[in-house]
Formats: structure tokens, sequence, C-alpha cells
């Protein structure tokens, strides 16, 4: 192990407040790991529009004690620059390793800082946070999080005082600061700190039962999960303020746990994940299954299917996405519905059929959110925004109140989602969607597949030409510049192709359009699926990895 490595960790060691992280780290010095070591000391754990997200141990390269309280001491510095001062911070958390004490770390700075902070009493849904912000008139919000990731990470979430996850130009300049920012034992801490619990929770579970109209039919049996995240106590709570029985929940998963135990990935979108939840579905009769995400503010639902496998299959996300489309823009609301570029067309096509506006934005909610005026957003990856007005940001707990809403409704004229499906289809064509995702270790190799697909563009995909190539690193009229590249292809389709912003991961995202022939919906969709197959088996081939 050389000198610099060594004294860096031994620096490091000095100055961590977290026994744990302080013990970890001397285990490593002390067995000579130098790979781990030089891993950790490699660089800092970047601050981002994601805000933080990391592995929980010790070093700068990933999330711990000395990492949040130089962020927390950034931001504070970053708020009082811009005079954003007039107002608290509002900080929550979820149950994942250190998220509570990261939280109280947070309110400690900013209590030192001279900013009032008021703390959640309890781990509590992402949104929560960013309804609070503006229902407590707070500065800025803070959710210790890391929302869907694997159990060893945990994150940052940074929004401003409209509730509105951060975007550039403040990410630089909050990173700045926090890189301005001396040895934690010189950040000045606080301990007088408010907190909150029941009246903030109480006035979100309002506003959600508000969403549901006193005659709207609520006869529905439902099985849900929380896949060991904090969403069951409010989910409950929400469910039945909105007038609908409380959900069978999974007893397995219940319950907060930051191992996630009973499955390999805390993801809804992951293979496996609600097999828990659809088992449960089927020994109760169940109508619908739903999930969220640990931290939920993402919503997955399944409907009994009898061609499916297990005779239950989980919706895509745009499938979703054009189910709540058309239930909350057909009341024609005066605004602008919006989705990310990676999501289908379809809302679109939903949006112009009722006279509403209609926008396409990045991917995720930071972009998402902040559309003026909007009425309802989506992206693919199950985020939803069905009530902008009081959370500019995905919801999973009011996403889920809306689709019990919608599936009530529709068992009580003798249907189901799936019918509902079907006539969007038949009404606007069959949009289906696919992805085609390649988790690396090596990061690198993913800016080589992008730099092969920028030198070498690909002339088809499946059976489809390719009409136009966007690179979205230039940016357009309408859109920023991000690292990707969108494909239009003939007859409606289209790729897009990007780095995931959270994961190590290549993320390909494909859509067919194909024509409804009268009520024939299952050709369509025999002639997308194999379309799909084929631009999914040219796009792995030109990607090289």
């Amino acid at each position: 192990m050389n000198d610099h490595l060594r004294s860096a960790a031994e620096a490091w060691l000095s100055e961590d407040p977290d026994p744990d992280t302080r013990a970890e780290l001397r285990a490593l010095l002390d067995s000579g790991d130098t790979a781990e070591l030089a891993d950790r000391f490699a660089g800092t754990l970047e601050f981002g529009t994601a805000g933080l997200r990391g592995a929980v141990a010790a070093g700068p390269n990933r999330m711990n004690r000395v990492v949040v309280i130089r962020a927390a001491a950034g931001l504070a510095a970053y708020l009082k620059a811009n005079g954003r001062t007039d107002g608290p911070v509002l900080i929550g958390y979820d149950a994942r390793h250190k998220s509570d004490v990261f939280a109280q770390d947070t309110a400690a700075v900013m209590r030192g800082a001279g900013l009032d902070a008021v703390l959640l009493d309890r781990p509590t849904p992402t949104p929560v946070i960013a309804f609070g912000i503006r229902h407590l008139q707070a500065v800025a919000g803070v959710v210790v999080t890391a929302s869907h990731n694997p159990p060893q990470d945990n994150g940052y979430k940074v929004y401003l005082g409209d509730g509105s996850q951060i975007v550039p130009p403040a990410d630089a300049e909050i990173a700045a600061a926090i890189a301005a920012v001396g040895p934690p034992a010189e950040v000045p801490r606080g301990e007088d700190w408010q907190t909150t619990g029941d009246d903030l929770l109480n006035a979100y579970l309002d506003r959600i039962a508000e969403l549901v109209p006193a005659d709207a039919p609520r006869e529905l049996n439902v099985a849900y999960t929380p896949l060991h995240g904090v969403g069951r106590t409010l989910v409950e709570d929400a469910v039945a303020r909105a007038g609908f029985a409380v959900p069978a929940v999974v007893a397995s998963q219940a319950d907060p746990d930051p191992d996630f135990p009973t499955i390999s990935f805390p993801n809804p979108e992951e293979p496996g994940a609600i097999d828990a939840a659809l088992e449960l579905a089927r020994s109760v009769d169940a109508d619908i299954a739903v999930a969220n995400d640990p931290d939920a503010d993402r919503c997955a639902v399944a409907v009994p299917d009898a061609s499916a496998e297990g005779g239950w299959r989980m919706l895509r996300g745009d499938e979703l996405g054009g189910l709540l489309g058309e239930f909350l823009l057909s009341s024609q609301p005066d605004g602008v519905a919006a989705c990310s570029i990676v999501s289908s067309s379809l809302l679109g096509k939903i949006a112009a059929s009722y006279g509403v506006r209609y926008v396409e934005t990045l991917t995720g909610f930071k972009w998402i959110g902040r559309v003026p005026d909007l009425v309802f957003g989506y992206e693919e990856a199950l985020g939803y925004c069905v009530d902008p007005v009081a959370v500019k940001d995905k919801d999973g707990v009011s996403t889920l109140v809306r689709v019990l809403q919608l599936a009530a409704r529709a068992k009580s004229e003798g249907r189901t989602l799936l019918d509902l499906l079907d006539d969007l289809a038949v009404k606007y064509g069959l949009h289906a969607t696919d992805q085609l995702s390649v988790r690396v270790e090596d990061l690198s190799l993913i800016q080589t597949a992008m730099n092969g697909l920028r030198s070498t563009p690909p002339t088809s995909l499946g059976s489809h030409t390719v009409e136009r190539v966007d690179d979205l690193s230039e940016g357009t009229e309408t859109l920023p510049p991000t690292d990707g590249l969108r494909y239009t292809l003939s007859e409606g389709a289209r790729v897009v192709v990007r780095p995931s912003g959270t994961e190590p991961k290549l993320k390909c995202y494909l859509e067919v359009v194909v024509p409804v022939t009268g009520t024939d919906v299952a050709s369509a969709r025999r002639r997308a699926g194999e379309d799909l197959t084929g631009i999914k088996h040219a796009l792995s081939t030109a990607l090289g990895i």
C-alpha cells in the first residue's frame, strides 16, 4: 500500500464521527486491502441532479456521515448565499441503513448554519417530503433514501422550495459549495431542530382522500406489498380514508427491513420482486395487486390475466401511464400533460384527443415535476404524478389510490384494466414498449457502446428502417443536452439509448405502434411482440456488450 493511500485513510479515520465506519476502515488498513481502499479513495461521491447515492461505507467515494455532513453544510451555504432563509429545511428519511443518522446530522448542520430545520419523527415515504415542502413553506427539502437501489446503498435527495428536485445549475452550485466545506469537526452543529409527524402526515392523507369523489365505486379486493419499505402504514391509511377496504398485505414484506431479505433486488420492476404479492393475490382472489418501491414514490400494478404464466401479469409502466392518462385527461383539464422522452408516445395522442397540451421532458421527475401547469405526468419506470398541485414529484401512494379508483369503476361496469387497455389500443393504435437493460461492472463499457453507436449508427433495427437519429447530447429546441441517442424508425417505432443516472446500466427503450383492425387487438399484440423482439435482437448486436 502506498504512503499516499495510507495517509488519506488515516486522515479520514481522524475525522469520521461514526464508530461503525471507523472500525470498518481500520480493518481494511490492518488487512492491507489496497484494492478496496483505492476504490474508496479514488474520488469523491459526486453530487448531481440525483443528489448523492452510493454504498454505505467509509471513504469519500461512499455514503457515510462525513460525506453527509459536508453535503448538508454545502446545501446550507448555497441556501444562505441565494437568500433562501425565510423558511425551514424539511428533512425526511427511509428505513435503510444509517438513514435516521444521516437525517439527524443534516438537521444538526442546518441549525448550526442558522437555518430552521424540521425533521420527520419516523421513516416516511419520499412523496410526503415533496408535499410537505410547499405545505410548510419550506425553503428546501432533503430525503435520505436510495429508493429502489440494492440494500447496501443509501442516498441524499435534495428539493428546493418549489417542491421540485434540483436541476442544473443548482446541482453544480451546491456541489461547488460542498467542495468548499472544511473538515467535518469544523462544521457548526445545533441540536434544537423541530420535529413533525402526525400533523404533516394527516394533511397529506387528507389531500389524497379528496381525490376520490364521494359517489365513486369502491368495491375492490386488493393485495399489496411495500417490499420491506416504508409505505405500508401510509398506504393503509390512505386507502381507508379514500373509502376502500384495506388491502391484504404480504406478511413477509410488510415491515421495513433495510436488508430486503425476501427479494434479490428491491425494485418492483425486477423479475420476481412482486412474486409474493401475486401469490397473495391468488390466495385471496384479489381483483388487483399493487406494490410500492421501498420509499413509496413508485407504484406497480398487476392484474389477473388468463394468458399469463400463473394467471397474473404486471402492467408495464407505459401501460399504466396510458390508463391513468386517459382516466385523468378525459375530463379535459386546463393544463399540461407530460412524460419523459423514454416513455411511450401514447400520452401525447391521448392529450391531443382531449385538447390538453403535451410536452416531453428529459428522463426523471426533476424535469417532469417542474413542467408549468402540469396536470398529469409519468415516466415508464413506474413513476406517476397524479396530483401535481400537491406533490410535484412521483408519488406511489396517491397513484395507488387513483389506480384503485379506476379499477373499482371498471369492476362496477363488469370490466377490467385489461379491457381498458384494449380500448386504448382500438382508439389510438397499439403502443407496445419494451426495454433492453445491460448492467455492467466496468462503467467504461457503457461509454464504449455509446461511442460505437455514434460512430457507426445502425441503418435498420429489426424490420424497421432508421429514419432519423437525434444525438441528445447536443440538445434540441425543447430539451437541454443529455447523454443519449434517439432513433426514429419506420411505422411510428422508436428507440432511445441512454446510460442510467442512478445505476451501472445502459438502458434502451423500445416502442412500436401497430394499428388495430376493428377490435382485433390480439393480432396487433402478436405483431408488436414480434417487432419488439426483432428490434431488441438487432440493438443488442449493435451495442456489442
